[in-house]
C-alpha cells in the first residue's frame, strides 16, 4: 500500500506482515518516526548496513526532536568474523546497555545492520545473573566484590580510566561500569556503602554524589570457575589436537581474555542467544531499503570465506559457522515470530530543477519559479549553521521571505510558507496530500558541501611533561644533577636507625649506585638525546661531570645571548593592545556547543592576556589532530575582529583552505563578521575581488594559502595572523611571517611542532600552550608495524569498511601509484577504491576529496597530500606503505587523518624488511607505535628531538653539548641564563640546582607499599611532592591521594608534614634540621631570614633547651619516641622564628 508518512497506517490484530509502498529517502524516517508515536510497540529496524543504520538513527533524531521516545543504536562489534580482535570496551558497553534494556522496553525504537543481527549473543541469564546495583547503606564483602568483579570480567587496575575496569585502595573502591558514561568511586565505612561519587578520569578527583548506581557484565562472557570449567571440557570434546598449544585455550583457563574470544562463545554456555531472544512479543520489525536475503547471503558468505582461510590455524581452531553466526534460513524463521513491516525502495519522482546559479543576475531564480507554482509549505535543510546562515543571506538579498525554525515539530506548527532549519536530510521529500515540501542542499548546490566536524581534564604543563619521571622504565638513563647521567634500578626500601625509607636507585659506571631520598627526587631528570640507548654512564668520583657541564654552560651562555636579542626585539616592539573581552565576547565564547577542556580553557584565556597586552603576542598552541585548537584560533579571531582588527588565517593546502572557510562561517555565523577565502581554486575575477575588498576593509576575515603573503595584498589594518602547521610552508614564506612579527599578533597552531619550534618556545621566546585533553568519545589509534602482507591489507580494509567506514592507503610515489590500486582492486576486489595526489588539477582533486568525504568510494589511495587534509569523521583506518620513509612528526600527522569519531581507529605501518631498517628508522616506528595514548603531539615532538639529536637551534648545532648532559638538563641550564643576563646578572659557569633544605627527623615517612601498589605511581607522586613550592600545592595534592587512594596511613601523613616543615625551613633560610630522640639540630645558612634577636631571647630564657652548637647552628632539647610529637616540636621551633 502507499504510505502518508505523516499518518502511516495502524497494525491490525493479525497482521503479520505489510509492505509499505512509495517511499523514499526522508519520508522512509518520517514514517517510522510517526508511526513509533502512534503504536505502542517496540520498533526494530533493520538496515542493509551500519552506514545506513547511523543514517537512519541521525534522521529519527531529527523527525523525533521533542519527543520521549527513546531511540537506541545497537551497534556492531566492528570486527572481522573470526577475528583475532576483540571489540572496544565502549563498543561492548553501549552493546551491553541496549541488550540489558530491550527486555523490558515496551515502545521505542532500535535500529541494527541485519549483518549485526546475525552475530549470536549470550543467553538472557547471563546478563540477569550477573548485573546487579550497589546504593548507599548496602553491606559488601570486599573479597567476595573483587572475585564477583572478576569473574563479570572486569579488571583489577591501578587507575581507573576506562570502561570495564575497577580498582581497590583500602575501603575505596573505583569502577567504571558498563552501560554508564561516568566511572565512579565507593567508599566504604567498615564494610557499608557510605558514599557513591562520580569522577574525572584524568584528575582522578570527585565530581559528585550519587545515590545508586548499576553494573553490567564488562564482556559478553563469563569468567566464573564453572564457565571456565565448561569452556575447557566444550573445547576439548569438540577440537583435536594438544589444548596446551593453543593460546586461546591456555588464557581462558587462567580466566584472562584474549583478542577474538567473542567467537568463541558458544563453548562458554549451554545454548546462545540471538538478538530477537531479548526483544518483547509485542516488537515489530521494520526492514528498510532493500535490507533481506541479499545482505544477509553476502555476509553469511563472507563468513564462510573466514572460516576457510583461518580454519588451517592449528592453534586456534574455529567453532562452526552456524555456532556463532545465526545461518539466513535461521535469521528468516525468527523475524516471523514478530509482526514485520517491509519497506520495498522506491524510486523517486525526478528531482526539480532548483539549482542555484551564481552566474545569473538572480542566482535563485530556479527556486523562486518552484515557489510560485507550488501551492505547498517548503523546508529547506541546511548542514550546519554556517551553511544556513549562508543560505539565509543568498535568500533574504534575493527577496525570498523565509522563516528560521529549530526542529520538524516547530515547521508542522508554523503557517509560513517557506522555513530553513539544520537537518541531516539528504534527500528530498514530498508530501503532496499534506503539501509540505523538504528541499536539501544537494537540490539547490548540485553538490553536498562538507559540513564542520564538531567534537564535544587534565592541565600539561610543558615542562613537567618533558622532565616527568612517570615513563621511566628499569634501565631507562637519568640524569642527577650532582653526579651525572646513569641507571634508574628502580624504588628500593633501606632501614636505618630501625627507620625504613624508600629511596631511588641509580647505578653508575662500574656499577656503583647512588641513593637518592624521596624527598630528594627533584635533583633527577629523564635523559633525553639521540643516544638514549648506548649512552655512557658517569663514573663516581671523577670530575668528567663537572666539565661537561661547564661546557655545556659556557656554549649555552652565547646561544642565550642571540636568544636574549630575539626576545629583546620583540619586547621592545609596540603591536597593538586590543580591548580587553566585553559581553559580545562572552555571549560568542558561549556559544561554543561544547564545554571547553581545562586545557583549552588555559590557551584561550593565555592567548586573551596576550592580545590585550601593547607587546605582540607570538604563542604556539600545540595540540593533537582534533583537540580543538581551532576554537582557541576563532576566540582570539573575534576579539580581534571586535576590536576593529583584520585577521589573516594561513593554511598549507587549498583543500584545507575551504574547509576552515567553512569552519569559520559555521561558528561565526550569528555575527555580522565577513569571512573570505583565498586559493587558486577559485578564478582570477573572485581572487581579485577578494582581494580588492580585504584591501578597501571589507573583508573582517581571510582564509587562504600562502597566496595571502603575496605583495599585491595590502591589508587595510591586519591585527592578527593565524598559522596552521607552520613548518608545512617553504623558507620563503617563512621569512615574510618573520617580518611581520614585529608589529602583528602571531597565533601558531600545530599538531606535531618541529624541533625548533619547540625549543624557542620551551626558551621562552614564543609562549607555548599545550592542549593535550582529547575530545569526549575520541579513542587512541591502535598502530601496528608489519613487513608488507597483502593477507593483512584485505583483513584492515574489510574491517573498516563492513562497519560502515573508511580507509586511507597512503602510498607516496605517484608514478607507481596506478599499479598499487591495480593490487588493491585484486586484493579487495568488493572495495570501491579512488586516488588522489598533489598532480592532479586542483578541481579535480577537490571533487575527488569531496566525492571521498561523501562516502561515494570507500578506499582513497593518496600522497602525503592527506598530511593537512579536511577531516573526515567515517575514515577510520589508515594503511602506510613504506612507513620508515617518513619522519616521526610525519607519521604522527598522517595517523591523525584517522580517529575523528567515536570508533576505533586503526594504523598500519608497512615496511618491506623490518630487520633491514636503520637505527632512526626503527625508533622512529616504535615511538610511533607505543605512543598510541591521545594528546601525544607534545611527547612525539620531544622524541624528535632525541632521534635529531636535537636539530638546530637557531642555524647552530648543540647536538654535542644537549648529548652530554641530556635535554631536560640542557633546556633548564639555557632557560636559567636567559633569565640571568635578563636580570643584568652573570650567568652561571655552570649549574646549582637549589634543593631545600635536609629534613632529617629520623622517621618513617614514605607510601607504604599496601597503601599505594604501583611502583610508577608512587614514584611519580614523591616527584611532584618533592616539586611543590606552597603550602597550597601539598594541600591540594594531599586532598587528592586521600581521594584516590583512602586515608593516609601514618608514614604517608608523616611525608606530607615534613613537605610543610620543609617549605617553612626553606623561607626561613634553614639549610639543615635534624631531630633525633633526645637533641633536635637546625643549621641556618649565611643570611637567614629570621631576627637574630628571637634566637638570643631563646637562648637567654630558655638556656636549659636552646643553645648555639657552632656559628650557624642551634641545638635544642627534645625527649620523645613518638613521631608525631617530634614533628610537631620542629614545627613550633620554626614557628618562634616567623
Amino acid at each position: 500500500m502507499n504510505i502518508n508518512p505523516l499518518q502511516p497506517p495502524l497494525l491490525r490484530e493479525h497482521d503479520n506482515m505489510v509492505t509499505w509502498d512509495g517511499l523514499f529517502g526522508a519520508a522512509i524516517s518520517l514514517s517510522i518516526a510517526n508511526f513509533s508515536e502512534l503504536e505502542n510497540k517496540l520498533l526494530i529496524i533493520i538496515t542493509p548496513d551500519v552506514q545506513t543504520a547511523e543514517k537512519y538513527l541521525a534522521e529519527l533524531k531529527f523527525f523525533l526532536h521533542d519527543s520521549n521516545i527513546p531511540i537506541y543504536f545497537f551497534p556492531d562489534r566492528e570486527t572481522l568474523p573470526f577475528d583475532h580482535f576483540s571489540p572496544h570496551e565502549d563498543l561492548t558497553s553501549e552493546r551491553l546497555h541496549v541488550l540489558s534494556q530491550l527486555p523490558n522496553l515496551k515502545k521505542g525504537i532500535v535500529i541494527a545492520a541485519i549483518s549485526t543481527l546475525m552475530h549470536r549473543l549470550p543467553p538472557i541469564s547471563f546478563l540477569t545473573a550477573h548485573r546487579f546495583n550497589w546504593k548507599i547503606k548496602d553491606i559488601l564483602n570486599l573479597t567476595q566484590i573483587k572475585t564477583n568483579l572478576t569473574e563479570a570480567g572486569y579488571r583489577h587496575v591501578e587507575q581507573v580510566i576506562q570502561h570495564g575496569e575497577f580498582a581497590v585502595r583500602g575501603a575505596i573502591i573505583d569502577i567504571f561500569p558498563m552501560g554508564s558514561e561516568i566511572p565512579f568511586r565507593i567508599e566504604l565505612f567498615d564494610n557499608e556503602i557510605d558514599s557513591i561519587r562520580s569522577f574525572d578520569i584524568d584528575t582522578q578527583k570527585s565530581i559528585e554524589k550519587i545515590e545508586t548506581i548499576q553494573l553490567l557484565p564488562a564482556h559478553e562472557f563469563p569468567l566464573t570457575e564453572d564457565s571456565i570449567t565448561h569452556f575447557r571440557q566444550q573445547w576439548r570434546a569438540k577440537f583435536s589436537g594438544n589444548p596446551a598449544e593453543s593460546p586461546i585455550y591456555q588464557h581462558i583457563s587462567k580466566a584472562q581474555p584474549i583478542g577474538g574470544i567473542e567467537y568463541y562463545l558458544p563453548l562458554f554456555y549451554v545454548q546462545c542467544a540471538t538478538f530477537f531472544d531479548y526483544c518483547p512479543g509485542n516488537s515489530v520489525c521494520v526492514s528498510v531499503n532493500g535490507s533481506g536475503n541479499e545482505h544477509a547471503n553476502i555476509f553469511w558468505n563472507e563468513i564462510k570465506a573466514r572460516y576457510t582461510q583461518l580454519s588451517v590455524d592449528s592453534t586456534r581452531p574455529l567453532c562452526k559457522p552456524e555456532e556463532v553466526f545465526v545461518p539466513v534460513p535461521e535469521l528468516f524463521s525468527q523475524l516471523k515470530n514478530f509482526t514485520q513491516i517491509k519497506i520495498s525502495p522506491h524510486t523517486p519522482l525526478p528531482s526539480p530543477a532548483l539549482t542555484v546559479d551564481h552566474r545569473n543576475p538572480n542566482p535563485v531564480e530556479n527556486l523562486q519559479r518552484f515557489i510560485a507554482t507550488n501551492p505547498g509549505r517548503i523546508l529547506i535543510c541546511a548542514e550546519s549553521t554556517g551553511r544556513r546562515e549562508i543560505l539565509l543571506e543568498l535568500l533574504k538579498k534575493n527577496r525570498v521571505d523565509i522563516q528560521l525554525i529549530d526542529h520538524w515539530n516547530a515547521f508542522l506548527n508554523t503557517t509560513s510558507k517557506m522555513a530553513l532549519t539544520i537537518a541531516p536530510i539528504t534527500n528530498a521529500l514530498f508530501l503532496s496530500d499534506a503539501q509540505l515540501i523538504l528541499i536539501t542542499e544537494t537540490q539547490l548546490f548540485g553538490h553536498q558541501t562538507i559540513p564542520t566536524r564538531r567534537s564535544k581534564k587534565r592541565v600539561q604543563d610543558p615542562d613537567s611533561i618533558i622532565r616527568s619521571l612517570a615513563e621511566l622504565q628499569t634501565g631507562a638513563p637519568v640524569v642527577h644533577l650532582d653526579h651525572g647521567i646513569g641507571k634508574y634500578i628502580g624504588l628500593e626500601k633501606i632501614i636505618t636507625d630501625n627507620v625504613e625509607s624508600e629511596y631511588v636507585t641509580i647505578e653508575y659506571a662500574d656499577r656503583d649506585r647512588v641513593y637518592v631520598p624521596i624527598h630528594a627526587l627533584h635533583v633527577i631528570s629523564r635523559y633525553n638525546a639521540a643516544n638514549s640507548d648506548s649512552v655512557a654512564l658517569n663514573k663516581l668520583g671523577t670530575n668528567t661531570w663537572e666539565k661537561a657541564k661547564e661546557k655545556a654552560a659556557k656554549q649555552i651562555r652565547d646561544t642565550a645571548a642571540e636568544l636574549l636579542k630575539i626576545y629583546a626585539d620583540r619586547e621592545a616592539s609596540t603591536g597593538f593592545a586590543f580591548p580587553k573581552p566585553t559581553d559580545d565576547y562572552l555571549a560568542f565564547r558561549r556559544a561554543f556547543p561544547f564545554e571547553e577542556t581545562i586545557d583549552q580553557r588555559i590557551a584561550i584565556d593565555a592567548v586573551i592576556h596576550d592580545m590585550t597586552n601593547a607587546k605582540c603576542m607570538d604563542r604556539l598552541v600545540c595540540g593533537d589532530v582534533g583537540f580543538g585548537k581551532t576554537e582557541v584560533a576563532m576566540q582570539a579571531a573575534f576579539l580581534a575582529v571586535m576590536g576593529g582588527k583584520q585577521v589573516a588565517v594561513l593554511v598549507p593546502t587549498t583543500l584545507l583552505a575551504n574547509q576552515h572557510a567553512q569552519n569559520f562561517q559555521d561558528r561565526f555565523s550569528q555575527w555580522p563578521i565577513k569571512i573570505g577565502a583565498l586559493s587558486r581554486l577559485q578564478s582570477t575575477k573572485i581572487q581579485n575581488e577578494t582581494i580588492q575588498k580585504l584591501n578597501e576593509g571589507k573583508l573582517d576575515i581571510i582564509v587562504g594559502t600562502h597566496r595571502l603573503l603575496n605583495s599585491q595584498i595590502k591589508f587595510k589594518d591586519l591585527g592578527l595572523l593565524i598559522i596552521d602547521e607552520e613548518h608545512r610552508f617553504g623558507v620563503a614564506q617563512k621569512e615574510k611571517v618573520k617580518s611581520l612579527r614585529a608589529h602583528v599578533d602571531i597565533l601558531t597552531l600545530t599538531a606535531t611542532p618541529i624541533p625548533r619550534t619547540l625549543n624557542l618556545s620551551m626558551t621562552g621566546m614564543r609562549d607555548l600552550s599545550i592542549i593535550a585533553t582529547p575530545p569526549a568519545k575520541r579513542l587512541s589509534i591502535k598502530t601496528f608495524v608489519y613487513d608488507y602482507d597483502e593477507i593483512m591489507i584485505r583483513e584492515a580494509i574489510l574491517r573498516e569498511t563492513m562497519r560502515g567506514g573508511q580507509v586511507y592507503f597512503l602510498h607516496n610515489i605517484v608514478e607507481t601509484m596506478p599499479t598499487i590500486i591495480e593490487k588493491l582492486r585484486d586484493i579487495v576486489p568488493e572495495a570501491s577504491i579512488t586516488f588522489a595526489h598533489g598532480q592532479m588539477p586542483e578541481k579535480m582533486l577537490e571533487k575527488t576529496m569531496s566525492d571521498f568525504y561523501h562516502q561515494r568510494f570507500q578506499v582513497l589511495v593518496a600522497s602525503t597530500i592527506i598530511e593537512s587534509g579536511i577531516d573526515i569523521p567515517s575514515a577510520n583506518t589508515i594503511i602506510i606503505n613504506n612507513a620508515n620513509q617518513f619522519g616521526l612528526a610525519q607519521l604522527h600527522q598522517i595517523r591523525g587523518r584517522v580517529g575523528r569519531s567515536h570508533h576505533q581507529a586503526y594504523a598500519y605501518l608497512f615496511v618491506r624488511n623490518k630487520k633491514a631498517l636503520t637505527k632512526d628508522a626503527e625508533r622512529r616506528l616504535d615511538a610511533i607505535s607505543e605512543l598510541e595514548d591521545l594528546g601525544v603531539g607534545f611527547q612525539l615532538a620531544t622524541h624528535d628531538l632525541e632521534i635529531r639529536g636535537a636539530g638546530e637551534l637557531l642555524g647552530e648545532s648543540q647536538s654535542g653539548h644537549m648529548e652530554a648532559i641530556g635535554f631536560s638538563l640542557y633546556m633548564e641550564l639555557l632557560d636559567e641564563t636567559v633569565k640571568a643576563l635578563k636580570a643584568g646578572k652573570a650567568p652561571p659557569d655552570t649549574f646549582v640546582r637549589d634543593k631545600g633544605p635536609e629534613i632529617e627527623l629520623h622517621i618513617c615517612a614514605l607510601f607504604p607499599e599496601n597503601y599505594i601498589h604501583d611502583v610508577h605511581s608512587r614514584l611519580t607522586l614523591y616527584k611532584r611532592l618533592s616539586s611543590c613550592e606552597n603550602f597550597n600545592a601539598i594541600q591540594t595534592m594531599k586532598s587528592e591521594v586521600i581521594d584516590r587512594f583512602g586515608l593516609l596511613p601514618e608514614p604517608a601523613q608523616h611525608l606530607f608534614d615534613l613537605a610543610y616543615i620543609k617549605i617553612r625551613a626553606k623561607v626561613l633560610g634553614v639549610q639543615k634540621i635534624d631531630v633525633n630522640k633526645l637533641f633536635g639540630y637546625i643549621q641556618f645558612n649565611d643570611q637567614p631570614n629570621i631576627d637574630p634577636k628571637i634566637i638570643i631571647d631563646l637562648i637567654q630564657k630558655q638556656h636549659q633547651n636552646y643553645q648555639l652548637a657552632g656559628k650557624n647552628t642551634l641545638r635544642f632539647k627534645t625527649v620523645s619516641d613518638k613521631p608525631a610529637e617530634r614533628i610537631q616540636m620542629v614545627d613550633n621551633v620554626l614557628q618562634k622564628f616567623e
